[in-house]
């Protein structure tokens, strides 16, 4: 059964970018230490990181996250999606008008204009259909940025929460958590790691 995964690195004060975040900055500055966990040689680290990319059936993202992701000083071959780990699913971007052109070429881009319900069920249809290629269960992976996954919690759109915890503080930048309806969530895991803290919630 395809689910609907968002899954991201948060601070401990919640914010998943630091300050002035951009299509030159995307991070925000100091936020390239919510990702050290995934360049991280910890075993439990890159198992992490391995099964998350192994499960990716489609991802959505927004178009903020696009503009830095296919950028000049996004994604190569090193720093793609699942940081090195194979993995080409498809892609789905959230946007009110899709870009003139993309750099990453290789890769297979759906924008979806009519809002996140519709990205979200473009992606799960692209989920299902790998799946039943590849004869096994695949998920939609939400990967950001904080808006979109704010957007789909809020709109009851999200089966799973999977957070990588960072001993950091920021004070300032992209917020996960802005408001919205209270949501119940049941632990499913919880692995601390020599760099994060990982935790799973299915969400009721």
């Amino acid at each position: 059964m395809t689910r609907i995964i968002a899954d991201i690195s948060v601070s401990l004060d919640g914010f998943v970018t630091g300050p002035d975040p951009g299509p030159e900055n995307g991070l925000g500055t100091g936020g390239e230490a919510l990702h050290t966990w995934a360049f991280s040689d910890d075993p439990d680290d890159r198992r992490y990181l391995r099964e998350g990319t192994a499960r990716s059936g489609a991802v959505v993202l927004g178009r903020r996250l696009f503009d830095v992701v296919d950028g000049p000083n996004g994604w190569d071959d090193k720093t793609g999606y699942g940081a090195g780990e194979v993995g080409r699913p498809a892609f789905v971007v959230v946007t009110n008008s899709p870009p003139e052109s993309v750099r990453l070429t290789d890769l297979d881009w759906t924008f979806v204009t009519t809002g996140l319900p519709d990205a979200v069920t473009a992606a799960r249809e692209r989920a299902e259909a790998a799946s039943s290629a590849g004869g096994n269960d695949l998920d939609v992976v939400l990967m950001g940025g904080g808006a979109t996954i704010g957007s789909a919690l809020d709109a009851g759109l999200v089966d799973t929460l999977t957070l990588h915890l960072m001993p950091v503080v920021l004070s300032a930048g992209t917020p996960l958590f802005t408001g919205g309806a209270p949501r119940t969530l049941v632990r499913r895991s919880v692995t601390p790691t020599s760099t994060a803290t990982h935790l799973t919630y299915d969400l009721l």
